[in-house]
């Protein structure tokens, strides 16, 4: 709650922002609002008083935030007005704090004009009240943005590869810095120009809209092509991902935890090249994978390098029951050394129930309750995660 002072309160009736009307609006009819009298007519100390009143802030915080926005106003009527406007859009009062905090010069703002049509555009395009709360709550640099000049033009440009609205603003809303960072449309133009696709685009703006703040884009992107990646297929929009959300101390990590098992930096590049996920990958998972195949079945790790896809399979649900059925097949001399160790682990579930079970008639019943068995453990041990 705001801290309102001892001195004079009364009620005054909330006299609506827009000649358009609006339900939200009109949600309280009436509200507590403070007015202080002030023995200098200095407007900086006014503000302060305000703030230190409405707020709870200390003098000291108070007199900073004045002093780096130059913060003055000589009464609280525009201020009153401003978050009369944030109480009936529903605002809480620790969230108007955070966001006085944050940008105290809305208190100066003619909220009508500056902040309500930005609400319209984004009510217009489906986003509810509570995601609007939520978004400047997060972020209430947005309300410093232009609407004609920023919001409006990045939105339309990310319409432009999801086709939808509902996409659209649920690609921003998951950004909160989507509509105020001059990078978003910077860093979507860029991938335009360098041919990347759009559905590649599309993706990116679906999955991780975060990746669009990034401020070394350009150089990722020619690093990406000097890999051999191609800006028009599927793998670079992941590649890129991977890139970008992964930070350099823990893409060393992954290196490194790769080479511990006797890959060389050709080889995870290799990888990488193939299957740009293996580096999305947990360095966990890596070593877990590793351990099994190395440790308990004795395979060569270096033959990994051509199949990373095998490390976005279920180690528990996948790698081990399989494996032992391929264990069982190669001491027994019904698979040949030389074939394809990472094929059995890739096919789809009833091919290999057909090759490398059903095949074998003499040995089909033990070779299907050996692979149950260890599925069965599997799916115990992680009942959420066991799905056919």
């Amino acid at each position: 709650m705001f801290n309102f002072p001892r001195t004079l309160i009364y009620l005054k009736t909330v006299t609506p922002l827009s000649p358009n009307p609006n339900p939200l609006l009109h949600r309280y009819t009436s509200l507590f609002s403070l007015h202080f009298s002030t023995n200098t007519s200095d407007s900086t100390s006014f503000a302060v008083s305000y703030l230190i009143h409405n707020f709870g802030f200390s003098p000291q915080s108070a007199s900073k935030l004045c002093s780096n926005y130059r913060l003055q106003f000589n009464t609280s009527q525009n201020p009153d007005s401003v978050l009369t406007f944030f109480i009936n859009h529903n605002f809480s009062h620790s969230q108007l704090r955070h966001i006085i905090e944050k940008a105290p010069w809305l208190l100066s703002c003619n909220p009508s004009k500056r902040i309500l049509p930005k609400f319209q555009f984004l009510l217009s395009k489906g986003a509810s009240n509570s995601d609007i709360v939520n978004l400047v709550s997060k972020n209430p640099f947005v309300l410093k943005s232009s609407l004609k000049n920023q919001i409006i033009p990045t939105y339309e440009l990310a319409y432009r590869f999801l086709q939808s609205d509902k996409d659209t603003i649920a690609c921003a809303f998951q950004n909160p810095y989507f509509f105020g960072d001059n990078l978003v449309p910077h860093n979507i133009k860029l991938l335009i120009e360098n041919g990347v696709a759009d559905s590649n685009i599309a993706r990116l703006l679906q999955d991780q809209s975060r990746i669009f703040k990034e401020p070394n884009m350009l150089k990722l992107v020619k690093e990406l092509k000097d890999l051999g990646f191609n800006p028009s297929k599927t793998e670079f929009g992941i590649a890129l991902k991977a890139k970008i959300s992964v930070s350099k101390t823990k893409w060393k990590d992954k290196v490194d935890a790769f080479k511990k098992w006797g890959w060389s930096d050709e080889h995870v590049v290799e990888a990488f090249r193939k299957q740009p996920y293996c580096m999305l990958v947990s360095v966990v998972k890596i070593n877990l994978v590793m351990s099994f195949w190395v440790d308990q079945f004795g395979w060569d790790a270096l033959i990994l390098p051509k199949k990373p896809m095998f490390f976005l399979l279920s180690l528990e649900k996948r790698i081990i029951p399989r494996a032992h059925v391929v264990q069982f097949l190669l001491k027994n001399g019904l698979r040949k050394k030389n074939a394809g160790l990472t094929y059995p682990f890739v096919v789809t579930e009833k091919s290999f129930l057909d090759r490398f079970i059903k095949r074998y008639e003499n040995e089909s019943s033990y070779l299907l309750k050996l692979y149950e068995e260890k599925l069965n453990l599997a799916c115990t041990t992680d009942d959420k995660t066991c799905i056919s």
